[in-house]
């Protein structure tokens, strides 16, 4: 009868070497590019939001993604609370992010970013939290308070709507200016006209 190997003295097994295709375990990473994410549409999972309050919310994101990697981390994060005149220790900026940081990889991605706005539409932001002030002072409007939360929201956004409407005023502006100038000029011709036909009488 053959001995079972024990601890000691067992034989090495057969297999490839160092050097060949097989040896040594494969190592897959999830999540890696083109591994299988599931696509994010905002508009059809934050429904509660209109198109114009997402839009908002992605510039916003867009603006304080300084490393352009789809992702708001410690850093852009302190700096965006900064800029927003609230900053936050370096605990308060980790706690911010673990609040909405769904998948634990300690930054902020897009949609986790519009939980932070689900959450303060819904009242479940403690107003002494770093993440409800950024809600607060971010401009975008996702009050539910009725008339206090539409006046807060018209006081803080009148800069905000001159700055995004502001190419829409100045097209309009061409636009008057530009019938103004072919009205100018039609009653000129009809006076001229009239002037023409009063000589030639």
């Amino acid at each position: 009868a053959e001995e079972p190997a024990g601890r000691r003295g067992r034989a090495p097994q057969p297999g490839p070497g160092p050097g060949s295709p097989a040896g040594g375990p494969r190592v897959g990473f999830e999540g890696s590019p083109g591994g299988g994410r599931r696509v994010f549409s905002p508009a059809g999972e934050f429904r509660e939001f209109s198109r114009r309050q997402l839009r908002d919310m992605e510039r916003l994101f867009r603006q304080y993604d300084a490393g352009k990697d789809g992702f708001i981390d410690l850093m852009e994060l302190k700096l965006m609370m900064e800029k927003l005149g609230a900053p936050q220790t370096h605990l308060g900026l980790k706690n911010m992010i673990k609040e909405v940081d769904e998948d634990l990889d300690s930054k902020l991605s897009f949609r986790e970013f519009l939980l932070i706005f689900r959450k303060a539409a819904a009242g479940e932001l403690q107003e002494d939290s770093g993440l409800h002030a950024l809600a607060r002072l971010s401009e975008i409007d996702v009050s539910t308070e009725g008339v206090k939360g539409a006046k807060n929201f018209f006081e803080a956004k009148v800069q905000a709507i001159h700055e995004s409407s502001r190419f829409e005023e100045e097209i309009k502006a061409e636009q008057e200016e530009r019938r103004k100038q072919a009205e100018e000029l039609r009653q000129r011709k009809a006076a001229f006209k009239e002037l023409q036909s009063a000589f030639t009488q």
